[in-house]
């Protein structure tokens, strides 16, 4: 008896030693934290999702930022704001589960049929190879998004927001995926698929924690590596932030080709697009954009014209360089920021709603493997159509209401295929939507009375 208890009880032991083992992997990976040997993969199919792996380090440290700024007596993380970046995250990797690694095909197929050296994938000097590789390429990605006029239509979603906080880190486009990987393909003449596909997640980690007001500096490190310093002047829209500081985990490419800025307190730095939008609907954050580049092409007649509308900057018009004359950029001194201020139960009834979607998510991205390609895309369009018609919500778009109808309808409905596997579930949520639909139904009329407001931290 004796030794069954001391067995069990070094079982319990060995299991929370591991469990801690394996949080403190997963908060060391946002760090860029990882032991080579234990990550070093023969096939890309190997490689976990790491990024996947990161959405519960990713709620946490943003409730860890969220109450630092406030025991500092700053402003927070706004909830439609913050809600709105993490919609963002969402269709991106939404959009990695209909792709399902396509992007990737073609540096696979470069490295079988082309590669001009077999670094072993397994050896110690092929991982920092592809780590210094992949964030040198990511540089030249990144300045190409902001010096690219159709390139920016994608990664602006990622400058949307007019706060900076690590929730911005997960502002992502769900198509810049489809539009940087060319940059990395010459690391197929070396660096092995799976080298490739980990550090280039590894990359999008680290960036995610440098999207922060709460931390100052990094010391000596700022020298070195990009820090929230650097990258609270790469999300600026004042004059002198424009442009630089495109490093993902390393600065020194930035002070090598000469696009390096340093933080000043002489400048306080307003966050966002020159001209933001005001809206919290993601689908259209990330759309609105590419019909801008698309309205410039048709201003002109002439092919050239049309031409360096797609393809030079962003601020390029005719008979100016190819980045625009920089006496003509705008530099944003200081503004308002969108905010609509909702009734306290129509936040909480967002929150509500928004967890099911985000359990949802989880749920596909969890299973998505062993669904149809059909049953995948049917569930992301539910996911996509959530997140717009509560993006509208806190936009307090007249529109909504009756959006928020039509989508609680349709999915009391479609709960009656959960109570198949779980009766108890289709039936809670079932009776949760057609509530919710009643609800809108008698209060619509009364939430648009309620006015947007702007506000000033």
């Amino acid at each position: 008896m004796a030794a069954d208890y001391s067995f069990a009880n070094a079982t319990v032991e060995n299991g929370f030693s591991d469990m801690v083992s394996d949080h403190l992997k997963g908060v060391g990976r946002l760090f860029y934290i990882h032991s080579p040997q234990e990550t070093m993969f023969e096939r890309k199919e190997d490689v976990p999702n790491f990024f996947k792996q990161s959405w519960p380090y990713f709620f946490l440290f943003m409730i860890l930022e969220h109450i630092v700024l406030r025991l500092e007596g700053k402003p927070g993380i706004r909830l439609n704001d913050g809600i709105t970046s993490i919609s963002h995250g969402i269709l991106q990797e939404c959009g990695r589960l209909i792709w399902r690694g396509a992007e990737s095909y073609l540096y696979t197929w470069i490295y079988t049929n082309y590669r001009l050296v077999e670094l072993p994938w397994d050896h110690t000097v092929t991982w920092y190879a592809a780590a210094l590789g992949v964030d040198f390429c990511y540089y030249w990605m990144h300045r190409a998004c902001h010096e690219v006029h159709i390139l920016w239509a994608q990664h602006q979603v990622h400058h949307t927001s007019e706060d900076f906080n690590m929730g911005v880190g997960i502002r992502q486009s769900m198509l810049q995926g489809w539009c940087g990987f060319i940059f990395y393909l010459p690391l197929a003449l070396a660096i092995p698929p799976a080298q490739f596909v980990m550090h280039h997640q590894f990359s999008y980690l680290y960036m995610f924690w440098i999207h922060t007001e709460a931390i100052k500096s990094l010391g000596p490190l700022e020298y070195i590596l990009n820090t929230p310093s650097h990258h609270r002047v790469h999300h600026g829209s004042n004059k002198y932030c424009l442009d630089v500081n495109y490093g993902g985990v390393l600065i020194i490419w930035d002070r090598l080709f000469g696009t390096f800025k340093p933080e000043t307190d002489k400048v306080e730095i307003v966050y966002g697009l020159i001209y933001n939008q005001p809206s919290f609907n993601p689908v259209y954050l990330q759309a609105f954009y590419t019909g801008y580049v698309v309205d410039k092409f048709r201003q002109f007649d002439n092919w050239g014209d049309k031409f360096r509308a797609v393809f030079w900057g962003p601020s390029w018009e005719p008979g100016t360089p190819r980045l625009g004359d920089e006496d003509m950029k705008v530099d944003v001194e200081n503004r308002d920021k969108y905010d609509v201020h909702l009734p306290a139960w129509c936040n909480l009834y967002l929150v509500c709603h928004y967890a099911i979607v985000l359990y949802g998510f989880f749920e596909l991205a969890s299973r998505y493997m062993g669904m149809t390609p059909i049953s995948v895309l049917i569930f992301v369009l539910y996911i996509i159509a959530s997140l717009t018609v509560i993006g509208m919500l806190f936009d307090n778009s007249k529109y909504a209401p009756l959006l928020e109808i039509i989508r609680c309808s349709a999915l009391a409905f479609l709960a009656r295929s959960v109570a198949v596997s779980s009766p108890a579930l289709g039936t809670a949520l079932q009776v949760f939507y057609v509530v919710s639909a009643m609800f809108w139904c008698l209060n619509m009329l009364k939430l648009l009375e309620i006015k947007k407001t702007r506000k000033v931290d």
